[in-house]
């Protein structure tokens, strides 16, 4: 039942990481419906989210390259640097900042008063009324080189809310970034592309902070499980869904999000 459990939880990472519905509001909510207490459910959620990290890195792996030559060159003498992919690694960068600071401050206070359904169930609403009004008020029709450093650091502080369950990493980085013009695709595109760095840092300082050699082989098991599954379902998730955003736009995840709100509240009444 443990592997079941954790192939579960990587399946529905890989959907919703990229999906705007909220990837930890959903983790949240599947361990409090589930109820295994066998591991550290924060830390097994960050296995699954190093997973979609990984299919990000994958997906977008020559963008990836051209970003780390732009830098390189810079410190080459008399190489030519391409202006724009320097220019998309910089957004980047500038948009990580607010995540970064903020996260590492308060992530863990955050998710202490945070970390529960009622949270979830207020946020997924919010965020589905945040859809509805830029498709309905927002023009895009801008790529994200083109942004200033002042926009990416506005779609940075937008990521630093996905901190709250419920808010959706994705969903509210797309929705800042239509906010300021960009395509739909676009600010997907960009949306995943400024997921590695914060979520593969945070990982990290996580994974560190876990004593290895005291876990069970099965609940080491459990955490490659969620790893391999979030990956190969956050891969395909990525490609599909920036074709979707193409010719859609985010009304059907703002629905989604409200009937998952009201299905969380009728459970916790009855």
């Amino acid at each position: 039942m443990l592997y079941i459990y954790s192939l579960i939880l990587g399946i529905v990472q890989g959907i919703t990481e990229f999906v705007p519905v909220s990837s930890s509001g959903h983790l949240v909510v599947l361990h409090d419906i589930i109820n295994f207490n066998v591991v550290d459910s924060l830390a097994f959620d960050v296995a699954l989210h190093l997973g979609t990290v990984l299919a990000v890195i994958i997906f977008f792996r020559i963008e990836i390259l051209r970003y780390i030559v732009a830098i390189l060159e810079i410190f080459i003498p008399k190489r030519k640097v391409n202006r724009q992919d320097l220019s998309e690694v910089l957004l980047i960068i500038y948009a990580t900042i607010p995540a970064a600071i903020i996260g590492f401050l308060f992530e863990d206070a955050i998710k202490k008063l945070f970390r529960n359904t009622i949270t979830v169930i207020i946020t997924l609403v919010l965020g589905a009324m945040l859809f509805f009004l830029v498709e309905k008020y927002a023009k895009h029709y801008k790529n994200f080189s083109g942004m200033g450093i002042g926009r990416a650091l506005y779609i940075g502080l937008a990521q630093a809310l996905a901190l709250i369950p419920g808010v959706s990493r994705s969903g509210i980085t797309i929705v800042a970034g239509m906010s300021v013009k960009l395509k739909r695709s676009e600010a997907a595109r960009f949306s995943f592309l400024l997921s590695a760095p914060i979520i593969l840092g945070a990982g990290v300082l996580k994974l560190r902070e876990i004593e290895w050699s005291l876990l069970p082989a099965e609940e080491i098991g459990m955490f490659i499980i969620g790893f391999i599954s979030s990956f190969i379902v956050g891969f395909f998730v990525i490609k599909y869904f920036l074709k979707f955003l193409q010719h859609h736009n985010l009304n059907v995840f703002g629905w989604y999000r409200i009937g998952l709100a009201l299905l969380l509240s009728a459970w916790l009444i009855f």
